[in-house]
């Protein structure tokens, strides 16, 4: 490889981080919702993989209906950070063609 090949193949590489920041910038935006107990929890998360809202059904709030409450938490929350790498990585297949990248798991 020569010196322009290299310089080339810097600057793509350049051109795909810049991509990557964008990319990610705008999945931080977008949200993906998860439920749990057939809707009676509902968890939303961003692009970040971070929960930004839970939304509980007020008709199972009730002392004895706990337990089974935090176990749709739970379900719900994770379902959505599941939705949430699968958001990101459908965005970075989109700039990667498919390729696998070392170093770029999402």
């Amino acid at each position: 490889m020569d010196v322009t090949q290299f310089g080339h193949l810097i600057k793509q590489a350049k051109q795909v981080q810049t991509k990557l920041t964008e990319i990610q910038a705008e999945a931080a935006k977008k949200n993906v919702e998860a439920s749990a107990g057939g809707g009676m929890v509902v968890v939303t998360a961003n692009g970040n993989q971070e929960i930004v809202a839970i939304k509980i059904e007020p008709s199972i709030v009730t002392k004895e209906d706990i337990p089974m409450l935090q176990d749709l938490i739970v379900a719900a929350t994770n379902q959505a950070l599941v939705k949430s790498k699968e958001m990101i990585a459908e965005e970075m297949n989109k700039l990667t063609g498919g390729m696998k990248i070392p170093g770029l798991t999402f």
